[in-house]
C-alpha cells in the first residue's frame, strides 16, 4: 500500500464472484484522497470507486480480482467488437453530468432481469442514486437511445468517471430484452468518448478470469493488469492464462 494512504480493511464476507473465497475491501480513509484530482493516482493503483467510497480488494488468501484497463488509441477491435461498433453507429449517443430521474425505471428492470440474485436485488431508488453519486466528484453519464418512429427510447445509460488519464467504467445497465450486445455496445461508447478526449486509458474495473461473468474486460486489446503493484501488458493476441 502506498505510503501516506491510510485505509481500513473490512471484515471477510463470502465472495459474491467466487465460491468458497472470502471477500475483503481496503477501503481509502485519508480524507485528502476523496477528491478528483487524486482519484486518478488511486485509478492507477487498483482502486475503484464506489459512491464516496474508494476501495480495491484485500482479501487474505485470493488475488484473484486484477484491475484492467484498456490501451484506447492502440486498441483493435475483435470480429464481435466490430459488430458492436456497428450497432453502436445505429444508435444515438447523448453525453451528460446530469442524471434523469426517469432512468431509474431501466435501472430496475436490468436489476431484476440479470441480478435478481445479487445483492443489489430488488433495486432501490436511494441505494441507486448512493451507489452513483459521490460528494467529491461528479460522474457523467453515456445514453444511448433507439431510434423508433416519431420517439427515441432510452436503451442504455453507462455511468463514468473522468479523471486525468481516462475513463473509468462504474456502471452500465440496459434494457436487458433488446436484442444488441447493449454492455459491449455502451463499452464501445466509452472508447468511443475516450478517444475524443485523448485519454489514453478505460479502466473497466476488475477482472476475474475464474468468474464467466467478469471475463469479457479481457477480451478488449491492448489492456494492462495491475498484478503484484504494477501494470503489465497484454497484446493481442496473446490470450492470458
Amino acid at each position: 500500500m502506498s505510503v501516506g494512504i491510510q485505509v481500513g480493511v473490512t471484515p471477510g464476507a463470502d465472495c459474491q464472484y467466487l465460491t468458497d473465497q472470502t471477500e475483503q475491501l481496503a477501503v481509502v480513509m485519508s480524507p485528502e484522497y476523496h477528491q478528483r484530482e487524486r482519484y486518478g493516482a488511486l485509478l492507477a493503483a487498483g482502486f475503484r470507486r464506489s459512491g464516496h467510497l474508494i476501495y480495491r480488494p484485500h482479501c487474505p488468501s485470493c488475488q484473484a480480482c486484477q484491475a484492467l484497463r484498456v490501451d484506447v488509441d492502440h486498441y483493435r477491435p475483435s470480429k464481435s467488437q466490430k459488430r458492436h461498433r456497428s450497432q453502436l453507429k445505429r444508435l444515438t449517443m447523448h453525453v451528460s453530468d446530469q442524471l434523469d430521474d426517469h432512468w431509474f425505471e431501466l435501472y430496475d428492470r436490468y436489476i431484476t432481469a440479470r441480478h435478481s440474485e445479487g445483492n443489489m436485488y430488488p433495486a432501490k431508488r436511494q441505494d441507486f442514486l448512493d451507489f452513483i453519486h459521490s460528494d467529491w466528484l461528479t460522474p457523467r453519464f453515456i445514453h444511448l437511445y433507439q431510434n423508433e418512429e416519431q420517439r427515441s427510447r432510452l436503451i442504455a445509460v453507462a455511468v463514468i468517471d473522468v479523471v486525468d488519464d481516462g475513463l473509468s467504467a462504474l456502471y452500465t445497465f440496459f434494457d436487458p430484452q433488446h436484442r444488441f450486445s447493449l454492455g459491449r455496445v455502451s463499452i464501445q461508447a466509452q472508447l468511443q468518448l475516450a478517444k475524443s478526449m485523448q485519454l489514453p486509458w478505460l479502466y473497466l474495473g476488475y477482472q476475474i478470469d475464474a468468474c464467466a461473468a467478469m471475463r469479457y474486460k479481457a477480451d478488449y486489446y491492448p489492456h494492462q493488469r495491475f498484478i503484484n503493484q504494477q501494470w503489465r501488458a497484454f497484446s493481442w493476441p496473446v490470450i492470458p492464462q
